[in-house]
């Protein structure tokens, strides 16, 4: 995980709060919710990329002092 992915995650947050705060005070209270639900989509993405690679990495390690 490199800082770039942690910043682009970060970015997409902070559109889509700014974007369901708009919906909010136009009262598009559904597309506010659909908004919502497809930014805990992507996050929930994004962590099990993350959970991925972090494993991937565990087991490296692991490996590595299995050959020690």
């Amino acid at each position: 995980m490199e800082l770039q992915d942690v910043l682009r995650v970060a970015g997409v947050g902070l559109i889509l709060a700014l974007l369901h705060v708009l919906l909010e005070q136009f009262g598009k209270k559904e597309f506010s919710f659909f908004l919502y639900f497809i930014a805990y989509l992507y996050l929930t993405a994004e962590l099990l990329r993350f959970l991925r690679l972090f494993f991937g990495d565990i087991l490296v390690f692991f490996q590595w002092l299995n050959l020690n």
